[in-house]
């Protein structure tokens, strides 16, 4: 089967996908280093999210009986000055991947792949939410007096929930199931 841009396009996303998933480990273990444990446990999960994100379009490629070669996944920062830096790199790359999706879309859209185009609206939604809470994030940590006020904040409201229970029945299914 001959593959189209869409294709190659998504295939490249499952590899940004599973690449935006260690960051966050990485993000994750450097706050957990810092005894921050409320942020380090929300990018656990942001982590948890990405890999999920990873295997939806894994499973979509392979119910659609698409070739797959699982992309490598390149390095990862892990040392940061402060608590504003991996935050800030957290929303850089939402927005980058932001771009990837909405390339993706217009790819199907494109191709009059109708199939392809409905499968990534899901994931548009889904960016709006993850930019929205990374920048409430951000917001958060450039005004609190303190890391503690980011740690209480994160403690208490929800920012986003690592992809349990937001993506609902609506959300494509993941190959493997879901973590």
């Amino acid at each position: 089967m001959a593959t189209t841009n869409f294709h190659d396009l998504l295939v490249r996303q499952v590899g940004h996908e599973f690449a935006a998933s260690h960051q966050y480990v990485a993000v994750a273990v450097w706050f957990d280093g810092q005894d921050l444990p409320q942020l380090a446990r929300h990018f656990y999960r942001q982590s948890l999210e990405e890999r999920n994100h990873a295997m939806m379009m894994v499973r979509y490629l392979l119910d659609r009986n698409q070739a797959l070669a699982v992309p490598e996944v390149g390095s990862v920062r892990n040392d940061f000055a402060d608590v504003g830096e991996p935050l800030a790199l957290a929303l850089a790359q939402e927005q980058e991947v932001t771009d990837q999706i909405k390339a993706l879309f217009a790819a199907a859209r494109a191709e009059d792949d109708a199939l392809g185009e409905q499968f990534m609206l899901w994931f548009l939604k889904e960016q709006v939410e993850e930019v929205a809470s990374m920048t409430t994030l951000v917001n958060i940590a450039s005004r609190a007096d303190n890391l503690f006020d980011i740690e209480n904040y994160l403690a208490r409201e929800r920012v986003g929930d690592g992809g349990h229970g937001r993506h609902g029945s609506a959300a494509p299914e993941a190959a493997g199931g879901s973590v």
